[in-house]
């Protein structure tokens, strides 16, 4: 029976692993872990042994490293060296892996508290931190080394970017994307596409069999304005360019009227975009602040209001539901909202003011929309 070797137990910090829970997109990040062990293995031997030209052979035959146990608290995924009774490697070469596992600490504490990365890891290897917390959001972490309180290796998405651009090898890096455009090319036999992003670049992308069709219904609906979302990887160069799409993991047709895509388009205006002299452009921050407000509060199912920019620098949100003209005029700088209702049939009409920054407010314009839609749910 195979005894596992405990190895590494790297905590992993956000409100995602709470509970000590792992979100399965992260499994990708600790595979890429054992890819980089292995290699900075293989580098140590030969820089202990620089006569050899390349490590023995079945070096790493037999061994691998893997998830034995989550642990207490944040998620802190137990990781263990597994070596085959009758693999080719030596027993002494265990230390080999452990030198690795304290070269990539280093290396991370080394882009934490701004020492000489390379030090610690040959540019050559630094890659593969492409591979590894690609998946982390703001605010989160991989602490490599939690049980020294002091230097605990942080892994975060800076220090990512530091590692991977600290090698001089390295011209393009890869991150998660979520993005909104339309498609004006598709080539078939090559299996990519064209993706113009809103107020973007256009970018190439991969066309797996499973996204085919939606490709095509994007490709045929250009001229009439469709659009999608897509979710993947996306491969930048040193300046956080994003040069292509490497992978795509979902694609989806957009509304008509899609808010998060309306919102975009908003992005671009300058002021006096009404006649040359006279529209102010809705700020940057307040278009973020309110697509994050649609997003949290308001039902995905429900119908989507029509979006216009003011001429204050303002968004006016508005519908037509049942007989009813609906106008929700935003205020970007002040998170207010101005509510106006007008029934057509009997002209009765409802104002309001709401403060948009509290949920309240947001939960009473969906029980409103949610009268007029016949109770919708």
């Amino acid at each position: 029976m195979i005894q596992p070797i405990p190895f590494m137990a790297p905590r992993m910090v956000g409100v995602r692993f709470d509970e000590h829970a792992i979100p399965l997109g992260m499994l990708k990040d600790l595979a890429g872990l054992e890819e980089m062990i292995i290699e900075v293995a293989k580098w140590r031997y030969l820089k202990d042994h620089p006569n050899r030209k390349r490590s023995p052979k079945g070096f790493t035959d037999g061994i691998s490293i893997k998830l034995t146990a989550i642990g207490n608290g944040s998620a802190v995924p137990q990781l263990s060296l597994f070596v085959e009774p009758l693999s080719l490697f030596p027993p002494e070469n265990q230390e080999y892996f452990e030198k690795a596992r304290d070269c990539v600490i280093g290396a991370i504490n080394a882009a934490e508290h701004h020492g000489p990365i390379v030090e610690h890891l040959p540019e050559s290897l630094l890659g593969y931190f492409d591979l590894i917390g690609r998946n982390l959001r703001d605010g989160e972490s991989i602490e490599f080394d939690p049980d020294n309180i002091d230097r605990p290796a942080r892994l975060t998405k800076a220090t990512r970017r530091k590692l991977i651009l600290a090698s001089s090898q390295v011209q393009e890096l890869t991150e998660p994307v979520k993005l909104r455009g339309s498609i004006p090319e598709a080539d078939q036999d090559k299996l990519t596409f064209q993706l113009q992003l809103i107020n973007g670049p256009k970018v190439i992308a991969p066309i797996a069999t499973q996204h085919l069709q939606t490709v095509l219904d994007a490709f045929n609906g250009y001229k009439r304005g469709t659009r999608v979302t897509l979710q993947g990887i996306g491969r930048y160069n040193r300046n956080d360019r994003l040069q292509s799409i490497e992978a795509v993991e979902h694609l989806s047709l957009l509304d008509a009227n899609d808010i998060l895509d309306r919102l975009d388009e908003f992005r671009e205006m300058k002021d006096g975009w009404l006649d040359g002299k006279h529209g102010f452009a809705p700020s940057s921050s307040g278009l973020d602040w309110l697509a994050n407000a649609f997003k949290a509060n308001y039902p995905d199912h429900f119908p989507v209001p029509y979006l216009y920019p003011t001429a204050e620098g303002g968004i006016q949100a508005e519908w037509s539901l049942s007989g009813s003209e609906i106008t929700l005029e935003i205020d970007l700088d002040s998170y207010k909202g101005e509510w106006h209702a007008l029934n057509m049939s009997t002209a009765n009409e409802a104002s309001d003011t709401l403060d948009l920054k509290e949920a309240t407010a947001w939960h009473w314009i969906v029980d409103e929309i949610n009268k007029l839609v016949g109770g919708a749910s």
